[in-house]
This record gives structure tokens, C-alpha cells and sequence, in this order.
């Protein structure tokens, strides 16, 4: 199991970040698109770093074309020396309509011609193909000298998808290099559901499991006492909630039974009830998706629930020291 981080996407603090992730021990470190852009750090990242894997965690397909992606994905890669990872979303239809203008249309199928084509832009740059690709979303036909990179030594970059429901879970396993599951999972419906959904494509394509990798962000509430523990113990609350709001996640709350709670949630949040929506993650559900408690017990809690299973786990170390952080990333990274 790769332990991996995450940096913030405020470009002032980027290098810091990198560079004390890299000294902790971290095998990768990933930018989330929220309030920034995630490719701009990790030019930072790649600046101010030397091992660590550099991945977007994930960056919103739908509000981007396959070609633009592409470029970015490429200039990255080059750029770090062939570290990058392209950690894909779709994210989900009101944002991408009304935040982004962007077009929506059954996501795992758009998702799966997006990366197709994709790969067919980095075929015609790295292997020489001529650039002919037809979709039903996505036209690429045209290619120059002028428009072509010249660094191409290090070739694509890998290609991870995040996924919830069963289609774009599938869609991973058909056309990604990894998935990065969603952290809006349980361990019982990743090792029930996500695992062999995956594992069916992957026998039917022909690949192996050894080719693909599996990527979790750990909810993980971490602090000093029990008055800061309990604040982000609350925090981790809200980030459920919110999740288990979405109409696209109720899957997961199903397998569990708990299915009629996404419509209550979902109410809520159109009205902007973020905190209260908080009381209604029970302790049983708040253990089912998460964890409250110091970096050993986060860890202990990783390895019980998915150790075997993942290749790679997202977690935060901030609250130890750095002789308990190696000796901890040293069980993960044996698990």
C-alpha cells in the first residue's frame, strides 16, 4: 500500500506543502478541484519535489475537453519527469450545466469516450498514429507538427478514474489505469461491489488486477484532545452528509439500508441546512464511513477495514510526529 497526501491548491503554500510531504516519507501527494485549479499547484509541486507522485485528485472531466486534458496531462508529465497521474471526475450533472456550461449526457458513457480519446491524442503524439477518432461526444481529427510536443521521452501519463455507482466503476475497470474510489465508501461495499465490478471488466478485457490500482481517501477525524477531536470529528459529519446528498451516492447508503436518509439529505441541502444535516450521520453510520481518532488508530482502522485490498490510501499524518509517521506509513505500506 502507497501512502499519499494532499497539498493546497493556494499556490503560496504549495511549495512548503510538497516539500514537507516529501521529507515525512510520502509516496504521492494530489490536488483537489475545489475552489482552485488543480494543475497549476502541481506545477509547483513538481518545481519543489524530486520523488513523490503527482496527481490530480481529481480534476473535472465534463468541464474540460479531451484535447485541452490531453495538453495538460502531457505538460505535467514532461514536466515532472513522468510522475504525473491524471485523476479524473465527472462530478455530477447541476454542477457541470449550471457551474460550468458545460453538456451533460449519461456520464460513465461520456467518461469512457472522453478517455478513448484521449489516448487516442497521446497515441498520434507518443507512438506516431495518425489522429482518427469518432465518438459520439468527442470528434479529434487533426493534428500538425506545430501542435505536437516535442519532449515525448516519458510517454502518457496513467489515467485514474474516481467512481461511486456500478457504470463508471465499470467504466474504470474498461479504460483507466486505476480508480479512485470515492471516499463516500464503506469497507463493505467496496470488498462487496467495487472489487468485483472491476475485477469482472478487468477478466473480460484481459488485464490483470496487478495492472490496475485502487486509490482511497481515508475520512479520517484526527486531533490533539477531545474538544479538537470532536470539532473534526463534527467536520467529517458534514462531509458525509453532504456526499450521501447526492442522488449518484445513494448506492452506497442502499447497500447498507440506509437508503431513505440520501432524499432526506438531499432536502436539506437545497435549503442550505449544512450543519443540521450533520445530526442525522448516527454513530453507526459515522463508523461505517469513517474514523475519529489519533494517527495510530486512523491507521489501525485502515489496515482492518481495507488492508489487502488497496494500493494506495490517502491519509494525513499532520497530527504526528515524524518517528510515529514513518513507523506508521511503514504498517501501511506492509499491509
Amino acid at each position: 500500500m502507497q501512502i499519499d497526501g494532499m497539498v493546497r491548491t493556494d499556490l503560496t503554500k504549495v511549495p512548503g506543502d510538497v516539500k514537507a510531504a516529501e521529507a515525512m516519507g510520502y509516496d504521492g501527494i494530489a490536488t483537489a478541484e475545489l475552489a482552485n485549479d488543480p494543475f497549476l499547484a502541481l506545477v509547483l509541486a513538481a518545481e519543489h519535489s524530486q520523488k513523490v507522485q503527482l496527481a490530480t485528485g481529481i480534476a473535472v472531466a465534463f468541464a474540460r475537453n479531451p484535447m485541452t486534458l490531453a495538453i495538460q496531462a502531457h505538460d505535467l508529465n514532461a514536466y515532472s519527469k513522468g510522475r504525473f497521474v491524471l485523476g479524473l471526475g465527472s462530478q455530477i450533472k447541476p454542477h457541470i450545466e449550471k457551474r460550468f456550461s458545460m453538456p451533460w449526457s449519461a456520464p460513465a458513457a461520456r467518461m469512457k469516450e472522453m478517455i478513448q480519446a484521449i489516448r487516442a491524442i497521446w497515441a498520434c503524439w507518443y507512438d506516431g498514429a495518425r489522429l482518427d477518432f469518432h465518438g459520439e461526444h468527442y470528434t479529434h481529427t487533426l493534428m500538425t507538427p506545430m501542435f505536437t510536443p516535442d519532449v515525448k521521452e516519458y510517454g502518457a501519463p496513467k489515467i485514474y478514474l474516481a467512481a461511486v455507482g456500478p457504470k463508471m466503476t465499470e467504466t474504470a475497470g474498461a479504460v483507466a489505469d486505476g480508480m479512485l474510489v470515492h471516499a463516500f465508501t464503506t469497507a463493505e461495499y467496496f470488498r462487496e461491489k467495487t472489487v468485483p465490478a472491476v475485477q469482472r471488466v478487468l477478466d473480460a478485457e484481459g488485464r490483470k488486477r496487478s495492472e490496475f490500482e485502487f486509490s482511497l481517501p481515508i475520512m479520517a477525524a484526527t486531533a490533539t484532545n477531545d474538544e479538537e477531536l470532536e470539532k473534526a470529528r463534527f467536520t467529517v459529519k458534514k462531509r458525509i452528509a453532504f456526499y450521501g446528498s447526492t442522488p449518484a451516492y445513494k448506492v452506497v447508503l442502499d447497500h447498507h439500508g440506509w437508503g431513505d436518509l440520501q432524499p432526506e439529505l438531499n432536502l436539506m441541502s437545497k435549503q442550505g441546512l449544512w450543519d443540521e444535516m450533520a445530526g442525522l450521520i448516527t454513530d453507526e453510520i459515522f463508523d461505517a464511513f469513517g474514523i475519529a481518532g489519533t494517527p495510530a488508530e486512523v491507521t489501525d482502522w485502515t489496515i482492518s477495514r481495507f488492508g489487502g485490498e488497496l494500493d494506495r490510501v490517502t491519509i494525513d499524518f499532520a497530527g504526528a510526529d515524524p518517528d510515529e509517521a514513518q513507523e506508521l506509513m511503514s504498517r501501511l505500506r506492509a499491509a
